[in-house]
């Protein structure tokens, strides 16, 4: 049976939490219960995956519009394409309270949901001090941190999803889920198309890598990237890939603690968490992502 899922996500920002929607669409392993947006501007984020879904058809799929944060410091890079949309004409359902929708889908469900994070966390944050109780009947993973290394090289720094709200950060990596995993950096900044992987997706017909397409080309405007020759790093579709199978990683289970300035410190006396630290296959991981988004969505 598929594993029953909240996708939670600041799609808007880096354009691999649009990779990691086209995927989660596509993963029959995964039963999508909701998909929330989180972070600062969440209405021009629920834009996003609104129309996103009218798209691929699958507007089945609840949406909820995650904390409206009163400073907003993301560039909306792909607002070209939901300029002019209207969210309120959307028809799919849409909770207004995202947080609310994230506690209710995981309180009503009749078996413990996985939560997928691949942003940083104010809704989950703020779900937990609703009702504390959502982490008992919840597994958690999020793409989150660098513990050891990353693309750049050995050496950690403050990784995005955690520094951008560290407290809520906090909040997570000490709640009582009844699992959690991650990949930092260490794993998932090594995940990128090229060749003919890439360019199988990139000439595709699917509305569904279209779409993609269509905001891959907006987002890299202005930016180092070239959509017609790559992808961008892909963190987000590891977190996704986590949801049901550790497989082609080095994974590590260890206690993880979030430090004042957002770093993601091992620590014993922590609470533990396993983690995706390294590949055994990171070839075999590109080769399944490429079939994977040129699969048909799961319906």
């Amino acid at each position: 049976m598929p594993i029953p899922v909240i996708f939670d996500t600041d799609i808007g920002s880096d354009i691999d939490d649009t990779w990691a929607l086209a995927q989660i669409l596509k993963t029959p392993e995964l039963d999508v219960k909701l998909i929330a947006t989180d972070r600062d501007d969440t209405v021009y984020r629920t834009k996003l995956i609104c129309k996103y879904l009218e798209a691929v058809n699958c507007t089945h799929i609840p949406v909820g519009m995650g904390c409206v944060q009163e400073h907003v410091y993301t560039k909306p890079r792909q607002a070209s394409w939901v300029e002019d949309y209207d969210l309120d004409a959307y028809s799919g359902t849409l909770h207004k309270d995202g947080v609310d929708a994230i506690i209710q889908t995981i309180m009503d469900a009749p078996e413990p949901l996985t939560l997928i994070c691949v942003g940083p966390m104010p809704n989950i944050g703020e779900a937990l001090d609703r009702e504390p109780a959502i982490a008992e009947r919840t597994h958690f993973v999020g793409m989150h941190g660098c513990v050891y290394k990353s693309v750049r090289g050995e050496g950690v720094f403050p990784e995005a999803n955690v520094v951008n709200d560290i407290a809520a950060s906090k909040k997570v990596f000490t709640a009582p889920w009844k699992s959690m995993i991650i990949t930092p950096q260490d794993s998932c900044s090594f995940v990128k198309l090229t060749g003919d992987q890439y360019q199988a997706i990139r000439q595709s017909n699917d509305p569904a890598l279209k779409a993609l397409m269509d905001n891959y080309n907006i987002w890299a405007k202005g930016t180092t990237h070239d959509p017609n020759v790559a992808s961008s790093v892909l963190f987000d579709t590891v977190a996704v890939y986590l949801a049901y199978t550790t497989k082609h990683l080095v994974m590590k289970n260890m206690g993880i603690r979030i430090t004042d300035e957002g770093v993601t410190a091992p620590a014993p006396d922590a609470q533990h968490m396993d983690v995706a630290l390294d590949w055994t296959d990171l070839d075999a991981f590109h080769q399944y992502l490429t079939e994977r988004l040129l699969s048909p969505i799961v319906q």
